[in-house]
């Protein structure tokens, strides 16, 4: 062992040591860390400067707020417990009784010593100290676990566990026989485990009849609502998209499974009107053409529409039918637990692309998901196509994140599309192709894909619309189903709410508490509001 690795054991040793240490912890917080400028990346200093003021304006409205629902309000991640001491506020202001349970966690996947765990929930509880009365804080490092998990809930910590993993290693194979992935797993499945055993305990005894939970399907926040599920709680997930002012809503499911149903059942049969039609045209155009749209900053394209022909030819595409397939980022939540017929996505990628291999009457083009690029340490899903294909035949194209090619270009000269759960299938639908979707997103069997439950359907599928792909394509009443559900899902789907969770402190002075709470802010979002504690979803034409 170096010099190096050697003195970051012995401080680690040491730093574990006192934080077993009875009143170690609290004597060298309250001594020497307190009030020192923190230099942790857990840091709530912002936060707590405002609360107090920002607790002054809630308590203005709960003093004549009806009485409301007893609320547990889950929360970890600095970032998640700076809004979410925001939104408990505001309930509060509501005349809900809030408690926000929180876990000062800053790295879900590293094992931090004992002292400075210990620390930041001394940081956490002095940061949102001025919450109470209106807000009760209760940290889940100091609640007392449950003594037994039930088997489902021991399934559920099993599941998330290697959930997380995946996300964390960004890439579905996780090989317990290797130390570092193992030391990953092992590291997720403690803390879930913790945190299922402690949630349980406390919902037992505390009974509360709403649990408030971001996400919802990874770390400890998928653990707190699977708790919550597991003793029949009412349970409502969020997150948020690229537009300001908006946040998706989920109640009684995790929020990154996108449940459509109950928009497709109230919404779907309804037509949409010319104006609505321009709206989502107009999303799409902007789209196509690497352009921001409403209140966002994000690209979904990095290079502007060339136009298909210009495309085909820069590809060397011939008069041979084209297949597009659209990948997705390996690891991203969005994706995880969405498999039917194949173990992972990165099987299905494999076994298409062999598939294909032996088909030079078409040409595959394979298009990386361009957002890879945000995330380098992904398994990029090109190296998943050259594993497969060593040598990659002609008639296979591979368009890479940053290569310059516009997906809505591969759209316009394609016959057939591919998706797993990436909303580009829901796209090439709306332009009239077939699309064959393997994955469970959430506008599979809406009536306009075609939907394999397994290998033999999905290569059945193949054979048949390659077949024919002219006959395949999508009447008028599927093609004006997909504009109708794709309206739904772009533009009701989301709900209007003041504060994303990135740029929070921007959303903050632009929507400030009282202003939220006020008679603006409860026109634009009382009907969100009452959707986060449960209340039934409602539509406002």
């Amino acid at each position: 062992m170096s010099p190096v690795a050697i003195d970051m054991f012995n401080k680690t040793f040491l730093r574990n040591f006192l934080g077993e240490l009875p009143l170690a912890a609290e004597l060298d917080w309250t001594l020497r860390q307190k009030n020192r400028a923190r230099k942790d990346h857990f840091n709530l200093g912002r936060l707590q400067k405002s609360l107090p003021g920002a607790v002054a304006k809630a308590a203005a409205f709960a003093r004549s707020a009806q009485p409301g629902k007893k609320i547990l309000f889950f929360a970890t991640l600095h970032y998640w417990i700076e809004q979410s001491a925001y939104i408990s506020l505001l309930l509060a202001g509501l005349g809900h009784k809030v408690t926000l349970m929180t876990l000062p966690y800053s790295e879900w996947h590293k094992r931090m010593d004992k002292l400075t765990q210990r620390q930041r929930n001394f940081h956490t509880r002095d940061a949102l100290a001025a919450l109470n009365p209106l807000v009760t804080h209760v940290s889940l490092l100091d609640l007392k676990p449950a003594s037994v998990l039930p088997a489902q809930l021991r399934a559920d910590v099993e599941e998330i566990s290697l959930w997380d993993a995946q996300y964390t290693l960004m890439r579905e194979e996780v090989n317990v026989n290797d130390s570092s992935d193992r030391a990953v797993y092992d590291l997720r499945l403690e803390r879930n485990t913790f945190a299922a055993l402690a949630a349980l305990r406390w919902m037992q005894v505390n009974q509360p009849e709403v649990v408030l939970v971001p996400n919802g399907l990874i770390l400890e926040m998928g653990i707190v609502f699977r708790v919550a599920r597991y003793l029949g709680i009412p349970a409502t997930t969020f997150e948020f998209n690229d537009q300001r002012e908006q946040i998706w809503l989920a109640q009684n499911s995790s929020i990154m499974r996108m449940d459509t149903d109950y928009l497709v059942k109230a919404r779907c049969g309804l037509p949409i009107t010319d104006a609505m039609y321009e709206r989502l045209a107009d999303l799409e155009n902007a789209r196509r053409g690497a352009k921001v749209w409403g209140k966002s900053k994000r690209l979904w394209q990095y290079v502007s529409s060339q136009g298909g022909e210009e495309t085909r030819k820069s590809l060397g595409l011939d008069h041979r039918p084209v297949v597009m397939l659209a990948a997705n980022v390996l690891g991203d939540s969005l994706t995880l637990g969405r498999n039917i017929f194949a173990k992972s996505m990165t099987e299905w990628m494999t076994r298409t692309v062999q598939f294909f291999a032996n088909r030079p009457e078409v040409q595959l083009v394979i298009r990386v998901h361009p957002g890879e690029k945000l995330v380098p340490k992904a398994r990029s899903m090109a190296q998943v196509v050259r594993e497969a294909l060593p040598n990659l035949p002609a008639h296979i194209h591979l368009i890479g994140a940053l290569d310059k090619v516009n997906t809505y270009d591969l759209i316009e000269i394609a016959d057939l599309g591919l998706a797993y759960t990436t909303t580009v299938g829901l796209e090439t639908a709306m332009n009239g192709l077939p699309v064959i979707v393997c994955g469970d997103t959430h506008y599979r069997k809406r009536g306009f894909t075609i939907d394999p439950d397994s290998w033999d359907e999905y290569f059945a599928a193949l054979e048949k619309v390659l077949g024919d792909l002219p006959a395949h394509r999508l009447s008028q009443e599927q093609i004006a189903a997909a504009w109708n559900y794709g309206y739904r899902y772009f533009f009701e789907y989301p709900r209007p709410f003041p504060w994303r969770l990135m740029n929070f402190w921007d959303d903050l002075n632009v929507w400030p508490l009282e202003k939220a709470l006020g008679a603006e802010g409860m026109a634009e979002f009382g009907d969100t509001y009452r959707f986060l504690v449960g209340e039934p979803f409602a539509w406002k034409d």
